[in-house]
């Protein structure tokens, strides 16, 4: 099948790109961009000059930033064809809203993705959780955004997401793996004082379970998910990649290399059995941080 790739930045080189042209079942046909381009492929700086000119291209993922991308996704919707959606899948709850009630109208697939979730831990995890009951736990997911977002602004602007960005990742793999829905209880948000996003943020969930989100992490970067049950103690680690069971090694390795792989199996499959995969679990609890954080401003940040 063809698919055209939109915004082609860090994480479209880094991810998309590889995973697509690996995968048995797409072909990059076709990207949209204002700057990025991928050799080989037919390039195009504006979404709706490439769904006129293209209309064998049967499916489009976007990789455009939250607050830009309802728009595009409306466009791929119109136009009938299947659309994935990088995380978050928006800036808001409501346009994903919207978008899953365009994609059902249409009868084409819509997928918003959680790349954390295809982590080789995460099935795993979810099925040694089932039947427990989880007695608390905690979450650090720690990192540098001069890293992973180099000079990338738009991620501390109003509805980037902030630490969040990444935190989110967390929570896509928490609400997958617990054998019962977790809330928020209450947030603290630390937000540099030249910023509108938060850099910083320590969470208190349900269940006894904690999570610390850190932006400013230097050196060894920390991604670990630690839960205590009534059955024994559940560690996933590097992304929940690694899976620990009571303090031991269970399996998994050191490497996020199959999740974008994994998430274009999965809108394959989603496509050819005309279905739709819209969870928004992680970004409820997101949304419920900003609505319950008490905000904490702190020193200007620049890249």
């Amino acid at each position: 099948m063809r698919i055209a790739l939109v915004g082609i930045g860090k994480i479209a080189l880094d991810q998309h790109v590889p995973a697509l042209a690996a995968s048995p079942d797409w072909e990059l046909a076709a990207t949209v961009s204002r700057h990025g381009r991928v050799d080989g492929v037919e390039a195009f700086t504006d979404i709706e000059a490439m769904l006129a000119a293209r209309p064998d291209i049967e499916a489009v993922s976007l990789c455009l930033p939250p607050v830009p991308r309802f728009e595009a996704a409306q466009a791929v919707l119109a136009a009938g064809r299947h659309l994935m959606l990088e995380k978050p899948p928006g800036a808001t709850l409501a346009e994903v809203h919207i978008l899953r009630d365009m994609a059902q109208a249409a009868g084409v697939t819509l997928f918003a993705t959680w790349h954390s979730r295809m982590a080789r831990g995460v099935g795993p995890a979810q099925r040694w959780l089932a039947g427990r009951r989880v007695t608390g736990g905690r979450i650090i997911w720690r990192e540098d955004v001069r890293r992973w977002h180099p000079g990338q602004d738009w991620i501390f602007d109003a509805g980037g997401m902030g630490v969040f960005d990444p935190g989110i990742n967390a929570l896509s793999i928490l609400t997958a793996i617990l054998p019962a829905p977790v809330r928020l209880l209450g947030a603290e948000l630390d937000v540099p004082a030249n910023r509108q996003a938060p850099i910083a943020a320590r969470l208190s969930l349900s269940d006894g379970i904690t999570a610390d989100f850190d932006f400013r992490q230097q050196g060894p970067q920390t991604w670990d998910i630690e839960l205590a049950t009534d059955g024994g103690k559940l560690a996933l680690r590097m992304g929940g990649n690694l899976l620990e069971l009571d303090g031991r090694p269970a399996l998994g390795e050191d490497s996020i290399a199959g999740e974008y792989p994994a998430l274009y199996a999965r809108m394959a499959e989603l496509v050819r059995s005309a279905a739709q995969d819209v969870d928004l679990a992680p970004m409820v609890l997101v949304a419920d941080a900003f609505t319950l954080g008490r905000r904490f401003f702190g020193p200007p940040f620049e890249f």
